[in-house]
């Protein structure tokens, strides 16, 4: 996918399938930020007074947080890429959806309103304006006046 150009400069293409994927930070816009962050803290708390042995506590510590990681290691190992081909699949369907169905329908709707809003607003100068001006005149001499009685 390269091309030569006049001042030998070469000019690479990047499919958009093939981009680099950031391994380290890999929700980049945190998305998942204030869903799935569970702690061992968050879920398992001891209040004052109340305190098991430490060992007891370290042994839960540990547990927790190595059977949730290698927990969810496993299953994304046996349904990520199962999942991701479902997502994508639904994804292309909806994206599919919008651009030959959804746009064009609301494309000829504005298109079509157009005549009913130009006799709308027709309508309304003619019929409601001139009553509602009328109404205003009629009231506009009514002065309000407060008094506090004591």
């Amino acid at each position: 996918m390269e091309q030569q150009y006049p001042s030998n400069e070469k000019k690479i293409v990047r499919d958009s399938h093939t981009k680099e994927i950031d391994l380290i930070n890999r929700d980049p816009k945190q998305i998942n930020e204030d869903v799935i962050k569970v702690d061992f803290e968050d879920v398992i708390a001891e209040p004052d007074g109340t305190h098991s042995l430490d060992g007891v506590w370290k042994v839960s510590y540990t547990t927790f947080t190595v059977s949730k990681y290698w927990c969810y290691r496993v299953l994304s190992a046996i349904f990520g890429i199962p999942m991701a081909l479902i997502w994508g699949f639904l994804f292309a369907c909806i994206s599919f959806c919008h651009v030959w169905a959804v746009v064009p329908c609301i494309k000829s709707y504005m298109i079509e309103i157009q005549c009913v809003s130009r006799i709308y607003s027709l309508c309304i100068q003619t019929f409601c304006d001139p009553f509602y001006e009328a109404l205003g005149k009629v009231f506009s001499s009514i002065r309000v006046a407060l008094r506090k009685e004591v």
